[in-house]
């Protein structure tokens, strides 16, 4: 697949690096001939240095043979540009782009984005997807990533274990005797940097960073049994008022139950946005005043969520925010480096923004019927939502003759309302959603599992 990224940012980045991984031709084009020259000698990939909105740029990018164009600068306009352009001048099949500004994104103006204005296929939002992220692992504090997948009816869940953690030094095979009833599939191990598909022999060890897979109501259960039976906050502190802060205080105001107080630094902001929101009790001042957090109630805080635009500020003010009191912190870093050093001094989680948009994009990368991707430790493996159709090699035979790849693991099937685990015996039919997961080497082929081949039609 011949691809074009507009912008060599983290994002871009990211996304150029995963899809050349993947052998397919991508070509990056930025204005900053600095960040062109890092790419190329990093990545095997072409760069163009221009403005991504211009057609001369984008001809010489190759834009009249590509299948794709992917435009994460850090302008919104430069991005719905060059998608127009892209569409109207070269007739590229598949437009994505990343726009922030919210304005663009308020539903009343959803016209805007058809092929008949301006063309884009698909939007990405990093601060709504972020926000949705947070939101989504405050609910299991256990946990240190979550993502739902077949409209919010199956989790995949992320857990390290714990030496109290009951499951702790026992194989597989034996943990699901345990618990039959329970509707969960471990389907990876990471230990020590290294992370591999799980089988029925393998014994857990204090420290695994274990993923699961499961029918949403029995995470709770699952949580439990692993020793992670933290309940959901109550008490929450938001340090950061941009659009992240306020998506999250906006969500958090809807389940009617949390007791909420924002910090904001900038003066006009913090009016802003209190103005917008309705049981939010919103301060100006530094997140790092301590006087401050403690006017804010950080002792009695459950939780703490540092979102300003810096790194450092928010892993700082987690730690303070812990030292005052607070139960749990979570961070927003942009750079990854500081993902385990934020971990070495007490923040309980991080949320990796790039991580989060480069998982979207992919969901509209991957071919066949796929329905949602997200990628796991920087790219080690990714889990999968898919549909299962009449000519998939999968279908209407029992899953121990179907020869699975030795990297792919099917964690939950999804038929007429119900979730169930797969077995040896399970029979997947046509119309079946698949949420599995699959180490790097064989994403290519869950993709053939689930593209439609001619006969199909």
């Amino acid at each position: 697949m011949r691809v074009i990224v507009c912008g060599a940012g983290r994002v871009g980045y990211g996304i150029a690096r995963r899809l050349a991984r993947e052998d397919n031709d991508v070509t990056v084009i930025d204005q900053s001939k600095d960040l062109i020259r890092l790419i190329t000698e990093r990545l095997d990939v072409r760069g163009v240095v221009g403005n991504g909105s211009y057609p001369d740029v984008l001809a010489e990018a190759g834009a009249r043979e590509a299948d794709m164009i992917i435009a994460v600068t850090f302008s919104d306009e430069v991005n719905m540009v060059a998608c127009q352009i892209a569409h109207t001048v070269f007739n590229v099949p598949t437009k994505i782009a990343r726009i922030r500004a919210q304005g663009y994104l308020d539903p009343k103006y959803t016209d805007l984005f058809s092929r008949s204005h301006i063309p884009i296929d698909v939007i990405i939002s990093p601060e709504r997807e972020v926000s949705e992220t947070i939101m989504q692992r405050m609910s299991t504090p256990g946990a240190f990533e979550v993502k739902s997948f077949v409209e919010d009816k199956v989790w995949a869940v992320g857990v390290r274990l714990r030496e109290d953690c009951p499951i702790v030094n026992t194989p597989l095979r034996q943990v699901a005797e345990l618990f039959p009833d329970l509707k969960i599939t471990i389907v990876s191990i990471a230990r020590e940097g290294r992370m591999w598909r799980a089988h029925a022999d393998d014994q857990l060890a204090v420290g695994d960073d274990i993923y699961f897979i499961a029918d949403r109501n029995d995470v709770g259960r699952a949580l439990e049994i692993m020793g992670e039976a933290e309940r959901q906050a109550r008490r929450i502190i938001i340090i950061g008022g941009g659009n992240i802060g306020l998506h999250v205080a906006s969500g958090l105001e809807k389940l009617g139950t949390t007791k909420i107080r924002l910090i904001e630094a900038d003066h006009a902001r913090a009016e802003a946005i209190a103005e917008q929101l309705e049981r939010t009790v919103v301060l100006q001042g530094d997140g790092l005043d301590r006087g401050l957090l403690r006017e804010a109630g950080v002792e009695d805080a459950e939780s703490v969520v540092a979102v300003t635009d810096n790194d450092q500020v928010n892993i700082l003010a987690s730690v303070v925010a812990k030292r005052e009191g607070a139960r749990r912190a979570m961070a927003l870093i942009n750079d990854t480096d500081y993902g385990p050093l934020s971990e070495a001094v007490g923040v309980d989680r991080y949320i990796d923004p790039r991580a989060t948009t480069i998982s979207t994009i992919l969901q509209h990368v991957r071919r066949g019927r796929i329905k949602g991707v997200y990628s796991l430790s920087d790219g080690a493996a990714e889990l999968v939502d898919a549909v299962a159709l009449e000519t998939s090699p999968l279908v209407n035979k029992p899953l121990r003759e179907a020869h699975l790849p030795e990297g792919v693991m099917i964690g939950a099937v999804y038929r007429d309302g119900k979730v169930s685990m797969p077995t040896g015996n399970t029979v997947i039919k046509a119309g079946d959603r698949i949420v599995l997961m699959s180490m790097r080497a064989n994403v290519k082929d869950v993709e053939t599992m689930f593209r439609v081949s001619l006969e199909y039609f």
